[in-house]
């Protein structure tokens, strides 16, 4: 059984690959962790430090 890790993105990027390295591990469309990302952005802000943290921590995705 392989287990499943947790990437920053290599193809769907669009800042960091966070948001769609997210996505992949929970099975979401990379759009609606975006979306959820933003929407802690306006409310208090702590969105943008939950990704600069993921975006430093999260490895990069293996090439394949």
């Amino acid at each position: 059984m392989e287990t499943k890790r947790l990437y920053r993105s290599r193809t769907n990027t669009m800042i960091g690959g966070v948001c769609a390295g997210l996505a992949d591990y929970f099975n979401l469309d990379p759009t609606i962790m975006r979306l959820i990302f933003v929407l802690l952005a306006l409310l208090g802000g702590h969105g943008v430090l939950v990704y600069l943290i993921l975006w430093l921590v999260v490895p990069l995705q293996p090439e394949a």
